[in-house]
């Protein structure tokens, strides 16, 4: 057998601890550059989602149903309020505003998934695996609000 000395002996030690550190560096290095490069690669898309409701073709008529609504409730709320307390007043305030922010829900939901189908639709097209409201984005992103928009109205 071969005798090594003590200091032979100590740079094969150093050598292959170096070799294993390297090592790995060089796969914690792999990993997380297929990290970035998966995120280089993945398409966002952007939307404007306020001119997306404006340009719905069913906003408008929801718009007109809701203000009558308002008015309704606004005419409504002077005539029985006129026998009442102040706190008697303001406990139906409160039932009145939990009323119009029921009655604005039910208006805008059916606009609301009608949108997010057709984004969902024109992002699967587009190949894009997120997409977000432009307000929330400083900088990068495709703007598929057009896209969006024209398939709205196609259907």
């Amino acid at each position: 057998m071969v005798q090594l000395k003590k200091k032979q002996v100590r740079i094969i030690s150093v050598l292959i601890a170096l070799v294993f550190v390297g090592s790995v560096v060089a796969l914690a290095l792999t990993q997380s550059g297929s990290g970035i490069v998966s995120a280089a690669s993945s398409s966002v898309g952007l939307v404007d989602m306020e001119t997306i409701v404006q340009q719905h073709p069913k906003y408008q008529s929801s718009g007109a149903e809701f203000q009558k609504f308002m008015e309704d409730t606004q005419k409504e709320m002077e005539q029985k309020a006129a026998n009442m307390s102040d706190q008697e007043k303001q406990e139906y305030a409160n039932q009145m505003r939990q009323r119009v922010m029921q009655k604005n829900q039910e208006l805008m939901e059916p606009i609301k998934q009608d949108i997010d189908d057709n984004i969902k639709k024109v992002a699967e097209a587009k190949g894009l695996q997120v997409v977000l409201d432009k307000s929330a984005v400083v900088y990068g992103g495709t703007d598929v609000t057009q896209d969006v928009i024209n398939k709205i109205t196609k259907n």
